[in-house]
């Protein structure tokens, strides 16, 4: 019988999985490059453009964040992003340029804040220097430019991580909507205090000198709920560039797209993300067909959205809702 042929290593897996942001010039310029090309366009949702190329898919978003994925991503932006576009040779050298990013430390965010539907989840990962790396080579990125099912994909691969911490908060809704009901009820110190629990449960796991959480607030609301000296809590606005941030970003998006499954099972069809009219039409329907007390079954009474279809069905006898404050136009 023949011995199968040993694998021959090829050295470090390629880059296939590559994000970074762009101002409006330079987002536009790699459009007229994939189009000087003759790539394919195609459509995908919330971007400015979409072009499939040889062994490589470029998507510009309207926010500004350009994704690049595929076998040829690493040829692309070695031989096209940083010469033509960017003019800066970064890629592959984040050891250098962010040494900090690649220690062992803890990372924290959260996922479904700004969703009407669902729970609010925070998440923390721990992870060291060997970790980080291959995570960033797999393109664990900010949770936001990625799909549901890619979400899945990449938090069990972070759990799988031998050595890596993964631990989530969430309230379940009741809970959430009896905490939010209460006088002085303020989401970012229930954030903050959700924060606190996954670091304090990680760090009983894995012992790390500091750790990394996108600024939510003007203060620095978690150390209110735990803080100890051995430990430093940093906050900057976008901290999903440190990669294990990322990788919280990741967990608590995932654990958010979990939760909404099963509440999506419990209603019987398909519970719509975000805070959009769709989100308004699904929230009166649910008041129409299980009465407005279902509602605090599935979503934020807190929101505004709450309020609304609450009041146009009258049905704020069944379901008592404070009024909503007035918003204020916005003036340049």
């Amino acid at each position: 019988m023949r011995r199968k042929a040993a694998e021959i290593d090829d050295g470090p897996k390629k880059q296939t999985l590559y994000t970074i942001k762009l101002d409006s010039a330079k987002l536009d310029r790699v459009r007229d490059i994939c189009d000087g090309r003759m790539w394919e366009p195609y459509d995908v949702a919330y971007a400015r453009f979409a072009f499939k190329g040889p062994k490589v898919n470029i998507v510009g978003y309207e926010s500004g964040k350009l994704v690049v994925q595929g076998k040829e991503t690493e040829d692309f932006i070695l031989n096209t992003l940083e010469p033509e576009v960017t003019g800066e040779a970064v890629f592959g050298y984040d050891e250098v340029l962010h040494p900090d990013w690649y220690e062992a430390h803890a990372g924290l965010d959260e996922s479904g804040k700004g969703d009407f539907f669902g729970p609010v989840v925070s998440a923390c990962v721990i992870a060291g220097p060997d970790e980080i790396r291959e995570w960033t080579k797999a393109g664990i990125r900010d949770s936001k430019t990625i799909t549901d099912r890619k979400i899945l994909d990449l938090d069990r691969l972070i759990r799988d991580t031998r050595k890596a911490v993964v631990k989530t908060v969430f309230c379940g809704m009741h809970r959430y909507n009896d905490l939010m009901g209460k006088p002085r009820a303020n989401l970012n110190k229930l954030l903050a205090w959700q924060h606190a629990k996954a670091l304090e449960q990680a760090l009983g796991a894995r012992k790390v000198p500091w750790g990394m959480l996108d600024q939510f607030s003007r203060k620095d609301l978690v150390s209110g709920y735990f803080s100890t000296p051995e430990f430093e809590l940093r906050m900057r606005t976008k901290a999903e560039d440190d990669p294990v941030v990322a990788a919280a970003s990741v967990v608590a998006r995932a654990e958010f797209v979990r939760q909404m499954g099963r509440l999506s099972v419990q209603l019987g069809e398909k519970l719509v993300k975000g805070a959009g009219p769709k989100v308004v039409e699904q929230a009166a329907s649910i008041v129409e067909k299980l009465g407005a007390p279902a509602l605090r079954d599935f979503g934020k009474l807190h929101f505004r959205t709450a309020y609304e279809v609450v009041s146009a069905a009258g049905k704020l006898d069944d379901l008592p809702l404070p009024k909503p404050k007035e918003r204020v136009p916005f003036r340049r």
